[in-house]
């Protein structure tokens, strides 16, 4: 019985390593967004307007409880690092809610809702099966932090300072 459960542990373990991967697929990069000025724009375009630049990217809602309870750490991440790009991509249901979410929250940074919200080739890149979720991304264009869900995670933190 034990060699059973010793290889069902290992066989878990196998499978659940996968790597994280390093850069976006063609289908997350042009995919379409919705920026706060109701143009529509492509995830690479966004990605762009950061070139060169460390950005974190926020997942998040803003009917989502955890995401509201971790504001405060997001705030304290922008205020520590000023220098980083900032980018929030909203699963609100409608824009509404998510132009009054930004402003009830005093989110600061740069803001699109996702209109197909998890049902689209960025969500399905991305495999969200929680939000808020982070993403850093170097000054070299590369995913160094593919899936944290705290905006003071040490991997996060890590990430940006170097």
């Amino acid at each position: 019985m034990n060699k059973i459960k010793y290889i069902f542990v290992l066989l878990i373990t196998f499978l659940s390593c996968k790597d994280e991967p390093k850069q976006f697929s063609a289908e997350a990069l042009n995919d379409t967004f919705i920026a706060q000025n109701g143009d529509e724009v492509t995830f690479q375009s966004i990605l762009d307007k950061h070139q060169g630049k460390t950005i974190v990217i926020d997942v998040w809602a803003s009917w989502c409880s955890d995401c509201i309870k971790g504001m405060p750490k997001v705030k304290a991440l922008q205020a520590n690092n000023p220098e980083i790009g900032y980018v929030f991509l909203s699963l609100d249901r409608e824009q509404g809610a998510w132009q009054r979410g930004i402003a009830k929250y005093q989110v600061n940074g740069d803001h699109y809702f996702m209109p197909n919200a998890k049902d689209c080739d960025f969500a399905d890149f991305l495999n969200i099966s929680w939000i808020p979720r982070y993403l850093v991304i170097n000054k070299a264009g590369e995913i160094v932090v593919f899936n944290v869900i705290e905006a003071d995670d040490d991997k996060l933190i890590k990430a940006i300072k170097n």
